[in-house]
């Protein structure tokens, strides 16, 4: 159960695809003006993410060596259709806000990383939790950046208002500030990995010497 919980919650905190491993890095700077465009392109992410991990998954064995990246790319890069189609049908808005960069999620680094480092050597149900557990900490990666930019930069939150012109930062909604609140919030998840990584050595240490003593 506990490895299993890994898989899941190991791309939300300590491995985020963002603020850890600094993958997807065009489409965070460029997509994060706002929590909503944030929102979009994050789940837009983690459809393409889940379905291609459960295909590559399903035909890992099928699959020759020597065209595994080919066979991949074309597999992703049905899915990113599909769902640019299905937000061109259904959330026109937010597809012509972010633009080109729902067709770019087939070189997201993030996608066929995940495709070629655990997809081709898992089962299913072992690819869906890294999907799930990588997308969704990509997905939280972006509304938290578009969702500071958003309420410092224009005083919204998701389109509603929170105060308005009274104290915005104007440079947060541009590319300026995309860089300052990445850098911020990448340093914040590092100081945090690397205090729970000196909190289980003093625990072990702890144990150690318990041990020792008894």
């Amino acid at each position: 159960m506990a490895k299993k919980q890994s898989e899941l919650t190991n791309g939300m905190f300590s491995n985020n695809p963002i603020f850890v491993q600094a993958l997807g890095m065009c489409p965070t700077l460029a997509t994060t003006t706002s929590a909503t465009n944030g929102l979009g392109m994050g789940m837009a992410t983690l459809a393409v993410l889940i379905m291609s991990n459960i295909v590559i998954s399903l035909i890992r064995k099928l699959v020759p060596s020597k065209i595994r990246i080919p066979v991949y790319i074309i597999i992703i890069a049905g899915f990113v259709t599909m769902i640019d189609l299905l937000m061109h049908g259904f959330l026109y808005d937010l597809w012509k806000t972010l633009g080109l960069f729902i067709p770019l999620i087939v070189v997201n680094c993030l996608i066929l990383g995940r495709a070629e480092a655990y997809a081709s050597q898992n089962s299913v149900f072992k690819s869906i939790l890294d999907a799930l557990g990588m997308g969704l900490g990509f997905a939280g990666g972006l509304i938290l950046l578009g969702s500071v930019r958003e309420i410092l930069g224009a005083g919204t939150w998701f389109g509603l208002t929170l105060w308005g012109d009274a104290f915005n930062v104007f440079i947060m909604i541009l590319p300026p500030g995309a860089f300052i609140t990445l850098g911020l919030l990448a340093a914040m998840f590092n100081w945090m990995g690397i205090s729970r990584e000196e909190k289980k050595k003093k625990k072990a240490k702890a144990a150690k010497k318990a041990g020792e003593t008894a």
